[in-house]
């Protein structure tokens, strides 16, 4: 008897695992990802000529058909809409959403943007969470593998197979990815709005340069408290204090020092300022050669 080689068995999985999409309007591609909720796969549309990312999952559940109701729901420009949903042959489901081009937010970790523009793409994270909040959707796994940013500057947030409706989450399981799940999530415990709150904190340390300064370090270990009374209580209002931020205003999680304040308040104003010194300057050099 022949036995397979490690390879040819793997190959063989591989092979066994693709969707068999015959009975449906799509042409299967590469595969563009695999997650513990499914595969994600690229896709062509034949019927309206497009490419589309195409996600499998397990056979029809509750737990899926929770997903396909969530996604319904959040129709915002932060989320990746669904095109289509369907059951194959096997039994195993799929979606067919919007093809996202561009780089997955840890990618950007490395980039030369500017902390502005880092505050930016931010800030529509905020957006998308704070929106989904709004549905009475918790996430509950977000993280830059699970963040999307176009090649035109849209900045999506994807995979929401673990997602839960608010008011039905209260089952004892650990969902969501070590590093970025709050503490309640780690022990079993239900989540809100702000375990997610406390995700998007851990996000936002990463994506901040070294040299950042100690207001927006604070931001930071607000939004990723140990205790969820301890944190922002919504997206709205972290974001808020990344606005005022670049406004040059105080934060309500940075208690600043006399000095800092007065630097805050030059750099705003610091046009103004140049302008009035330059001003008292020229009337002292006025009057000195007068006399």
């Amino acid at each position: 008897m022949t036995s397979l080689s490690d390879a040819a068995v793997k190959h063989l999985r591989a092979i066994a695992d693709l969707p068999d999409l015959s009975e449906t309007k799509y042409r299967l591609g590469a595969p563009l990802g695999r997650g513990g909720m499914g595969t994600v796969y690229l896709a062509h549309d034949a019927e309206l000529d497009r490419d589309v990312a195409l996600k499998v999952i397990g056979p029809l559940s509750i737990r899926l058909s929770d997903e396909a109701r969530i996604l319904a729901r959040l129709e915002h420009p932060g989320i990746v809409p669904v095109h289509d949903v369907g059951v194959l042959p096997d039994g195993r489901v799929f979606y067919a959403m919007k093809l996202v081009r561009g780089e997955r937010l840890d990618a950007v970790f490395a980039s030369s943007l500017t902390l502005l523009d880092r505050l930016r793409i931010f800030d529509r994270i905020c957006d998308a969470v704070a929106f989904a909040h709004s549905q009475g959707v918790i996430h509950r796994d977000l993280k830059p593998a699970n963040i999307m940013v176009g090649q035109f500057g849209e900045v999506l947030v994807l995979d929401w197979g673990v997602a839960a409706f608010r008011q039905r989450e209260t089952s004892p399981t650990v969902v969501g990815t070590a590093g970025y799940m709050a503490p309640e999530q780690s022990r079993g415990e239900s989540a809100d709005e702000r375990s997610d709150i406390h995700a998007l904190g851990v996000i936002l340390e990463q994506l901040l340069p070294a040299p950042a300064p100690k207001s927006l370090r604070a931001v930071c270990a607000k939004a990723s408290a140990e205790q969820p009374s301890g944190r922002y209580q919504n997206a709205s209002e972290l974001a808020e204090d990344l606005r005022r931020y670049r406004e040059g205003l105080p934060l309500s999680a940075y208690r600043e020092t006399l000095m800092e304040r007065a630097a805050r308040v030059a750099t705003k104003y610091q046009l103004p300022i140049a302008l009035i010194a330059a001003y008292v300057l020229m009337r002292a050099l006025l009057l000195l050669f007068a006399r």
